[in-house]
């Protein structure tokens, strides 16, 4: 199983994937199209995800398919040479793969075919077991909140340390610890924007200049460091 599972997709004053492209380039190595999901698109369509997909990866050769496009989006998932799903809002995204069977079809390919597996976001969140830790407003509510399961961990992308002046409710990691209070088995991380996971098997490094916060039921909140071992995420 090959995941690259990537925080955020854009960094202020750069271009649209911009920083982890090489990532994504070294990753796919010889891929020459991905299947895309565009479904955490909701101001703007899918063909127009799909162009702004395609002219990110153009300098990598690989031609970008969204499987909006197809008669049976699943069966191009199961097909795929990869498989690349989008941020955006995640309640839209699962929603419209539960609808197309999507979650099943994308864990096959990527647990049984090893077709690899690039999300970012929201595409990060549906590689967990639920969407339970997105950060993203449910505007639409999909079949459950189960999610693809590639992982046994939780992810919050665009993870925040930061508490602004004046600003009243609850932190990210608040938000975090009544997560684990409620789902006390679960493990988050927290991936901090600039930084992603890759996953090879069982093999899981953090990439990035920032480490990632650990969440856990009865334990501190820690930090784990790029290069530091990642094993206990798969007990």
């Amino acid at each position: 199983m090959k995941l690259l599972l990537i925080s955020n997709s854009t960094t202020a004053g750069q271009p649209y994937l911009q920083w982890p492209i090489e990532h994504i380039r070294k990753f796919l190595g010889c891929v020459d199209s991905v299947a895309f999901v565009p479904y955490a698109a909701v101001t703007f369509s899918y063909d127009e995800y799909e162009a702004k997909v395609q002219k990110a990866f153009e300098p990598l050769g690989i031609e970008v398919h969204s499987v909006h496009r197809q008669a049976d989006p699943a069966l191009a998932i199961r097909e795929a040479e990869a498989i690349v799903v989008g941020g955006g809002n995640t309640f839209a995204l699962l929603k419209t793969m539960h609808e197309q069977g999507l979650t099943e079809a994308v864990r096959m390919a990527v647990s049984e075919l090893n077709v690899p597996y690039v999300g970012w976001s929201a595409g990060s969140n549906v590689a967990c077991p639920t969407i339970c830790t997105t950060n993203d407003m449910p505007i639409l509510e999909p079949a459950s909140f189960a999610a693809a399961g590639l992982i046994p961990f939780q992810i919050n992308p665009h993870y925040l340390d930061a508490h602004p002046d004046g600003h009243a409710g609850e932190t990210r990691q608040q938000r975090i610890e009544e997560f684990i209070e409620a789902n006390r088995s679960v493990t988050v991380a927290g991936l901090r924007e600039g930084c992603l996971l890759e996953v090879d098997g069982e093999k899981l490094h953090l990439v990035g200049s920032r480490p990632m916060r650990i969440f856990r039921h009865g334990h501190s909140p820690r930090e784990v460091n790029p290069g530091e071992d990642m094993g206990f995420l798969w007990a």
